[in-house]
């Protein structure tokens, strides 16, 4: 893994920001996008632009192939048994919704639980409030460890028989922690609870095999693994998804249509009302082809080395405070942190000055802020084009934000 050759292959990572060499920090939020998979994109508007399903003609069905050929690549690339297993969406937090709104939503009753953690994203927690809402189910809370890590033990304390969905992340936005998903499925499917996992954080930095989870949904986000915006996927065992209503209605997703009544296509494309995301779903097929190029193991181990390495510089800067598990193994390529007496928003802006995008925030989990006792923070996150040498020059603009705000107060 040519670390150089692969940062040669995105564009936007030679460039300068604020007289400075980029450095970009800030994967978790959305990921840079490699030459094929603009070029992929390209091509499908230069050359065979148009509808798919609905035309004979040739640019029509090129559309076509390209869509579901895609389809196919996320298929082996989460290993799901059925390309009817996958659905697009707009991404993670559309998928989420429509688990909720249409399984959710059918399903639960008063007195029925839905069970998540504090770390969760708001894409994996307004959902599930808001069908509780309508339905009378309570929504449940997985306690945290020390470390922000969920332990089985807590798992089998709050998990029961009233328990009905078991919503988790596989990978936290913002501790890094990799949660036992394969172990927590085991205990919901125990108690007849189906078990639901937001992959976000998880899918573009290591293999994901969703039948090994043995989870019955999986959702994830194109822009986020090197591929285009507004492109994500749902992933759902095909029993389940037979028996679930779509949430949007309209063109594509029909069989017939009556005056007073309307039955719907088979899997996928009842769930895929409309003109579907066709450019994006071209650009995550290239994305798929892009990372599986380069291997997914090779990701993962890279990852861990910075994770490490950042871990130990970044202990040294006087004041910091990291969150998450310290041991770099336990967790997944970022590093969130603040520093004493220094807003986050402010070590953003004197970081971005050196030219280093990190993100600050609460970054879409503020339930997890409150546990932390924080009311934001800075997030420095690692991928596959970045180097120790980026590490470096975050830490140096670290000193120099502290030597900054020394002076200034």
């Amino acid at each position: 893994m040519n670390i150089q050759d692969i940062r040669n292959q995105f564009p936007i990572l030679n460039q300068e920001v604020n007289g400075r060499p980029l450095v970009y920090l800030d994967s978790a939020a959305t990921s840079q996008k490699p030459i094929q998979v603009i070029e992929a994109v390209d091509n499908y508007y230069r050359q065979y632009n148009s509808n798919v399903h609905r035309g004979v003609h040739t640019l029509g069905t090129r559309a076509t192939d390209g869509y579901e050929g895609a389809r196919e690549k996320v298929r082996k690339f989460i290993n799901a048994r059925s390309t009817e297993e996958i659905i697009f969406t707009r991404g993670t937090t559309t998928s989420l919704n429509t688990v909720a709104a249409s399984y959710g939503a059918a399903t639960l009753n008063e007195g029925d639980e839905i069970v998540i953690s504090h770390m969760e994203h708001h894409s994996n927690i307004i959902p599930w409030q808001q069908v509780a809402k309508r339905t009378g189910a309570q929504l449940k809370y997985l306690p945290l460890q020390e470390d922000g890590s969920i332990s089985l033990e807590d798992v089998r304390a709050t998990v029961n028989n009233n328990t009905k969905i078991v919503s988790v992340m596989q990978v936290s936005n913002v501790l890094g922690v990799v949660n036992p998903i394969k172990e927590i499925a085991k205990i919901a499917h125990e108690h007849g609870a189906i078990m639901v996992v937001d992959g976000a954080q998880s899918t573009p930095h290591m293999k994901v095999d969703v039948q090994d989870l043995d989870c019955d949904f999986f959702a994830f986000s194109g822009h986020k693994m090197c591929g285009p915006t507004g492109i994500g996927v749902l992933y759902g065992k095909k029993k389940l998804l037979e028996n679930m209503e779509p949430v949007e209605f309209g063109g594509e997703m029909i069989d017939f249509v009556e005056l007073y009544d309307s039955t719907w296509k088979e899997l996928p494309w009842k769930f895929e009302g409309g003109t579907p995301i066709i450019a994006g779903a071209i650009g995550l097929g290239a994305a798929i082809d892009f990372l599986e190029q380069i291997g997914l193991d090779q990701i993962a181990e890279h990852e861990h080395k910075l994770s490490a390495y950042a871990m130990e510089k970044m202990s040294t800067v006087d004041g910091i405070t990291i969150f998450g598990p310290k041991d770099p193994s336990k967790r997944a390529g970022l590093v969130t942190f603040n520093l004493d007496d220094v807003h986050p928003h402010d070590v953003a802006t004197v970081l971005d000055a050196e030219g280093i995008a990190v993100r600050a925030g609460h970054h879409c989990a503020q339930p997890l802020m409150r546990w932390l006792k924080q009311s934001a923070t800075a997030r420095a996150s690692f991928y596959l084009y970045n180097t120790e040498e980026d590490i470096d020059k975050l830490v140096e603009g670290l000193v120099k934000t502290k030597e900054y705000f020394s002076d200034v107060f």
